[in-house]
């Protein structure tokens, strides 16, 4: 593995997964052919839960903009980071997740070497020129032993994956739009971030990045499904 003058990773060919770390893996472009569905299928979850700015329970406001599906829904105020099976503006449930968005990642997953992923919690973050993510690992879920499964759409972002600890190194990468990252097992609570996202248009997103974390919130995680 490498990287190129662009900061994207690249391996013996540019469909197959690659190792970015001990239990981590790129799968370039994976879900770049399938776009359009991923788009429909986000604008119908928005439709139902609209976009929001979350507060870090030190009380700022997020740069990027937040919404769920699945059964359970990550949220983030004052009293916390958890996951909830309500969506604190409406009160109701979260809204199902499409059955595109669970197969695609049980798939994705599978690719791989995760199977038997079956994420009950899709995050969805909303970016704009600037918006960032500040360095974090993803703790909140209940089995560990589950991957996350993270989708790009839309603008590039310059993705920042660290090490277990906060101060360790960090490494910066290009993500594209249909670029998928899955990662587990040795590093499941590496620390990683997105830096400023930078100007620029694309074809179906305009001036946004859409990423979609798939969890395993609650579910207990087999690889026998």
């Amino acid at each position: 593995m490498a990287l190129a003058d662009n900061g994207r990773l690249f391996g013996p060919a540019d469909d197959a997964p690659i190792a970015l770390d001990d239990g981590a893996w790129l799968l370039p472009g994976w879900a770049a052919a399938g776009a359009g569905e991923w788009v429909a299928c986000v604008q119908q979850v928005v439709a139902q839960a609209p976009w929001r700015v979350m507060r870090t329970p030190g009380g700022k406001s997020m740069s990027v903009g937040i919404t769920n599906c699945g059964a359970w829904g990550w949220v983030s105020d004052a009293s916390g980071y958890a996951y909830s099976a309500t969506d604190p503006l409406s009160g109701q449930p979260w809204p199902a997740m499409p059955e595109f968005l669970s197969s695609q990642a049980r798939a994705a997953a599978a690719a791989a070497g995760y199977p038997g992923f079956a994420p009950d919690a899709c995050l969805i973050n909303r970016y704009a020129p600037g918006a960032k993510m500040s360095l974090h690992r993803d703790q909140d879920e209940s089995d560990r032993r589950a991957p996350i499964v993270s989708i790009s759409l839309g603008l590039p972002a310059t993705f920042l994956w660290g090490g277990l600890a906060r101060a360790d190194r960090v490494r910066r990468m290009q993500l594209a739009h249909g670029d998928v990252l899955v990662w587990g097992g040795a590093t499941r609570l590496v620390y990683h971030g997105i830096s400023p996202l930078k100007d620029g248009l694309h074809p179906l997103l305009g001036s946004e990045r859409w990423n979609l974390t798939f969890r395993m919130a609650h579910a207990l995680y087999s690889r026998d499904g």
